[in-house]
């Protein structure tokens, strides 16, 4: 493949015949439990994943850990289009039991955040040290997930970093190393949590809003799409696999622990998409489809929502149709307290 300039988009001829587009993103998808069906929504169906190893495996995907996607995006080596990072929140032991043989004959790497209470206590349903232990001389990817896996944005930046350190000692004492690539519990933080995340020296931090890492990304609010037993048919798996960022910046309000609710959301787009008219955007405590969007200038778009979030979690998901009839896809989770 030619070479492509830092951050930069190419096309690049292989074997002569074919364009592959060489990319500056990549989607990461997120699961929890695998088969656990009294668990509908944070679990995955057996037959769900196995069309999404299909799929992978079948289809023009490229999957790479996480961690060395992490490391292309920030120093601006290419990615392969349709590249897909695969991750697992918790350990839960149907990772280890259902996942992980799936996974192994299939040749594809993931990522498992270990949240180390559970796995401490011994809790059913969780890994134990032992099993995490194989993974990681498996090749596995282990990541970090906090010690009690709590409501980060509820906690003060003392409570955030005691926390976060029992569990690198952990780490430490059981694995021999110090996850360097963090995912929040229920993908909640504000500018506080990041704070610490950041004087703590995390390489990245992910979150559960929906959308495509890129170059340009934040690296302390890395979006992930979660795939469960209603929201990981094929089809969504295919838009997500597929799926193009959406850049934007200037994001308003800066703040995801609202303050006020409903929050005035907009952002500015970084690249001229030509006609906006297809962009969509949807928000989690409205019914009746899109919401009104309204564009100021070339590249602003901002959005007044009529009704409050409930307390607790709440997003905004804006989709725009691009090439070959890819997403674009820019997600926002907010967390609100009460």
């Amino acid at each position: 493949m030619a070479a492509c300039g830092a951050l930069s988009l190419c096309l690049a001829m292989v074997q002569g015949a074919s364009a592959v587009m060489a990319a500056d993103w990549a989607s990461v998808i997120m699961y929890h439990r695998f088969g656990e069906d009294q668990y509908p929504s944070t679990n995955i169906r057996i037959e769900q994943f196995r069309e999404h190893i299909a799929e992978l495996k079948n289809g023009p995907y490229t999957v790479l850990p996480l961690n060395e996607i992490v490391d292309r995006l920030e120093s601006g080596e290419a990615l392969p289009d349709r590249t897909v990072a695969l991750t697992m929140d918790d350990a839960y032991l149907s990772v280890y039991e259902i996942a992980w043989p799936l996974l192994k004959e299939a040749n594809l790497p993931f990522t498992v955040f270990v949240a180390v209470e559970g796995v401490d206590r011994q809790l059913p349903g969780i890994m134990n040290w032992d099993q995490l232990r194989e993974l990681r001389d498996a090749g596995v990817h282990i990541g970090h997930h906090t010690y009690s896996h709590s409501h980060l944005p509820t906690m003060n930046a003392e409570e955030i970093e005691a926390d976060i350190n029992r569990a690198s000692e952990r780490y430490q004492a059981e694995l021999g190393f110090v996850p360097a690539i963090f995912a929040y519990p229920y993908g909640e933080y504000g500018n506080d949590v990041k704070s610490v995340i950041r004087q703590l020296g995390f390489k990245a931090a992910f979150g559960q809003q929906s959308g495509v890492a890129f170059s340009g990304h934040d690296r302390l609010e890395l979006p992930r799409f979660t795939m469960s037993e209603n929201y990981g048919g094929i089809g969504r798996f295919r838009l997500a696999a597929n799926a193009l960022p959406l850049r934007v910046t200037d994001v308003t309000p800066s703040e995801n622990v609202l303050t006020r609710n409903p929050p005035n959301f907009g952002f500015t787009l970084v690249e001229d998409y030509g006609n906006l008219s297809g962009l969509s955007c949807f928000s989690s405590n409205q019914t009746g489809g899109a919401v009104p969007i309204e564009k100021i200038g070339d590249s602003r778009i901002e959005i007044r929502l009529s009704s409050a979030f409930k307390p607790g979690r709440g997003r905004i998901n804006c989709t725009l149709l691009g090439p070959e009839r890819r997403w674009r896809w820019f997600g926002s989770l907010f967390y609100i307290p009460g």
